[in-house]
């Protein structure tokens, strides 16, 4: 059964409830539901209404249902009068008949409606995990752009879109908007740009649109599209009640289309980077989620954990590649998941049982995403005082409340794996300068890989290091990191890990996929510049083929 949503108000007034049925009369006004999980919105007319008596429906367009009915079968009847929403509650039909060709059936007078406002109240947001596609056309030759729905009302919805669609958005001139649910559902109409926002570091924009005349067919649909959104955001909520069964619209084809998304358009070096793509947009949401101090979502936490540790055991290689084929997204989420899986891959070797795994790895991808809440301009500094530095270390602090709510993770990984990994052996590092006995083994372990994973990569105050570089810097400072864990880093991810550039004798350049016995380079891809791997890289050379390019003599350093 439908349950009533927040934001409905009751409304029993005779007169009121007379008035508020008058414009359901007219044609395309009405629409039927059916109080199932499966219940779409369908087209009826309200033939008479006899208040205090019944209802005269007409569904001769819906004649495939009169047997459901028949049988008493409960529905609704949805629709729209002065700018607000309504609703019967449930009904069912007392009679039907047929006459004069058209199929009219009675129900029972409603003795109460369930009204709702059109604006705010009634806008849906969907929550992480709620996939919902947008494909946007105009009227001239252009491509069409593709991105995700972020929320819905009846007037209007927001889109993320690449960051190259913002020049489409300076025109007022109506688009085409044709949202794409998971279950094959779509809806073509015709919408305005009102407002939107650049996010350069993420590489997208968020725009809102207003939807332009929709005809009543539309606005069933989006009527239908708006409640079903809710349910199921109901559904996965922490709060959700369990006996809220899952909206079909979300239930994805088994054999479906490519999903329509703002990264499913996106050409990524190598398939499994495509697929670890899908664990960057959940990073990418999160931390959008964060900045509007929100709290991490445990479900999808757990869900991408899962994935990001069926990813690993179905290809280590590809996968330790494809952490450095995400140059589209924003640096957090991908020295987020560079660290995760090198964490899983290093612990992997000692047998650590698969719940502390999953647990090590959701908090390696979350555990920088507190420097999120601090300032843009604090983050890009090339130099800190002593203020700004503390400042710029209450990014730990900023994200433990955020953590609450995911009671699945171990209290001991979490403190490991997100709040110590910044700290030294020596007492030198931070949030709170512990040393020697008081850092697990595991800290020990995570700081060795975070820091290999940070010195790789550009900062503002400096360019990525080559990882000969860093190996030394941490064989030198015995004092701050763990030289068994240097060691062991060193043994197993070799002098030109997977995912290093490198020039060979002949003067080619190729990314390492795949290492020997020995720890040399086994499986290159050529590539021609040293920019980080995308969709125009050459052939993957192994074998005889790979031995003509002569020894590798230097690693190029790229910050990926």
């Amino acid at each position: 059964m439908t349950r009533p949503q927040e934001g409905y108000t009751r409304v029993e007034s005779p007169s009121e409830i007379e008035s508020l049925l008058e414009a359901l009369s007219e044609p395309g006004g009405a629409s039927l539901q059916l109080e199932s999980p499966d219940g779409k919105p369908l087209p009826v007319l309200v033939a008479e209404q006899q208040p205090g008596g019944h209802l005269l429906l007409d569904i001769s367009a819906i004649r495939e249902v009169a047997g459901e009915l028949g049988r008493g079968a409960a529905f609704r009847l949805l629709g729209q009068a002065r700018g607000k929403m309504l609703r019967t509650p449930p009904l069912t039909m007392s009679e039907c008949n047929e006459a004069g060709g058209r199929m009219l059936c009675t129900s029972p007078y409603p003795l109460a409606l369930e009204v709702l406002q059109r604006r705010e109240s009634f806008r849906a947001k969907l929550r992480l995990g709620m996939e919902v596609g947008a494909i946007v056309r105009g009227d001239d030759k252009e491509a069409s752009v593709q991105g995700d729905l972020k929320d819905l009302s009846l007037e209007g919805c927001q889109l993320e879109l690449p960051l190259g669609a913002a020049s489409r958005l300076a025109s007022p001139l109506p688009l085409e908007i044709e949202l794409c649910f998971p279950n094959g559902s779509r809806l073509a109409i015709r919408a305005s740009p009102r407002h939107h926002v650049v996010d350069t570091e993420r590489q997208a924009v968020r725009a809102g649109f207003q939807f332009v005349a929709p005809n009543g067919e539309q606005e069933r649909q989006l009527w239908f599209f708006v409640r079903e959104i809710e349910r199921e955001a109901a559904r996965q909520s922490n709060e959700a009640d369990v006996s809220l069964l899952p909206s079909l619209l979300f239930q994805a084809e088994p054999a479906g289309s490519p999903p329509v998304g703002r990264r499913n358009v996106q050409a990524y070096a190598t398939p499994m980077a495509r697929r670890l793509a899908r664990v960057a947009g959940y990073l990418d949401a999160q931390l959008l989620e964060l900045q509007q101090q929100r709290s991490l979502d445990a479900v999808q936490l757990s869900r991408h954990a899962d994935r990001l540790l069926a990813l690993h055991e179905e290809d280590r290689e590809g996968l330790l590649f494809a952490t450095r084929c995400m140059r589209r997204e924003p640096a957090l989420v991908r020295h987020g998941l560079a660290v995760a899986v090198h964490l899983l891959d290093l612990a992997a070797v000692g047998g650590m049982p698969r719940d502390v795994r999953k647990a090590m790895v959701a908090c390696a991808m979350v555990h920088d995403l507190g420097k999120a809440l601090l300032s843009k301009r604090l983050l890009e500094a090339t130099r800190l005082d002593a203020d700004q530095r503390a400042a710029l270390h209450a990014h730990v602090a900023l994200l433990r409340p955020r953590l609450e709510q995911c009671h699945w993770l171990a209290r001991g990984v979490v403190e490991a794996v997100v709040e110590r990994v910044n700290e030294r052996l020596d007492g030198s590092g931070y949030p709170h300068g512990l040393a020697g006995e008081r850092l697990h083994e595991l800290t020990r372990l995570a700081m060795v890989v975070d820091a290999v994973e940070a010195m790789r990569r550009d900062r503002p105050d400096r360019p990525a290091w080559r990882v000969a570089d860093v190996y030394r810097h941490l064989l030198s400072h015995p004092g701050q990191f763990d030289q068994r864990w240097v060691k062991r880093y060193i043994q197993h991810f070799g002098l030109l890990p997977i995912g290093s550039l490198v020039r060979f004798e002949g003067g080619e350049l190729g990314w390492v996929q795949g290492l020997d016995e020995r720890g040399l380079p086994a499986r290159v891809q050529l590539t021609a510049e040293a920019v980080p791997p995308g969709e125009s890289l050459g052939a993957v050379l192994s074998g005889d083929r790979l031995a003509t390019l002569g020894p590798p003599v230097a690693e190029v350093p790229v910050s990926t």
